[in-house]
């Protein structure tokens, strides 16, 4: 029963713990405009990324197909979605582009009109997994009031 009592009340502080960051300025136009370019279709489509590296996590890959299943349930004719080992990439700069540092995170990117107008930092997904309605709610209720729901 403690060990009942002292996971709801670790869960209850990832959740707490979790809050998002806005960044009203995107930081490099550089892939924006790569982006845009690959398909004209881009121009009002946001992007969420799905940002890991190879640093021990037991419960990303779970967050990882958590998102996923969000993602093709929810978002799929929306936003693209890109997952990115951020510790293997030479060419963007994500980790200093998006301060990142933890085993998983999130950031979602909006763009309107063929323009990004800045960026929501997801972190600690990954302490999230043990309830997967609290999950659900918080990364939903993130992407839509960051991004919007066009629905």
């Amino acid at each position: 029963m403690k060990q009942i009592i002292f996971a709801i009340i670790i869960s209850f502080a990832c959740i707490a713990n979790a809050q998002p960051y806005d960044y009203p300025e995107y930081p490099n136009n550089q892939i924006m405009s790569e982006y845009l370019s690959a398909n004209t279709n881009n121009d009002n489509k946001s992007i969420i990324y799905v940002f890991f590296s190879n640093q021990p996590c037991y419960t990303c890959p779970e967050a990882i197909a958590m998102v996923e299943e969000i993602y093709n349930h929810e978002y799929i004719n929306e936003y693209d979605l890109f997952l990115i080992n951020y510790q293997d990439d030479t060419s963007n700069n994500f980790i200093s582009m998006y301060d990142l540092s933890y085993p998983l995170e999130v950031v979602l990117v909006r763009v309107n009109d063929g323009s990004a107008f800045g960026y929501r930092k997801l972190d600690y997904l990954q302490d999230m997994t043990t309830d997967p309605v609290s999950f659900r709610d918080y990364f939903t209720s993130a992407v839509n009031s960051f991004l919007g729901n066009n629905e």
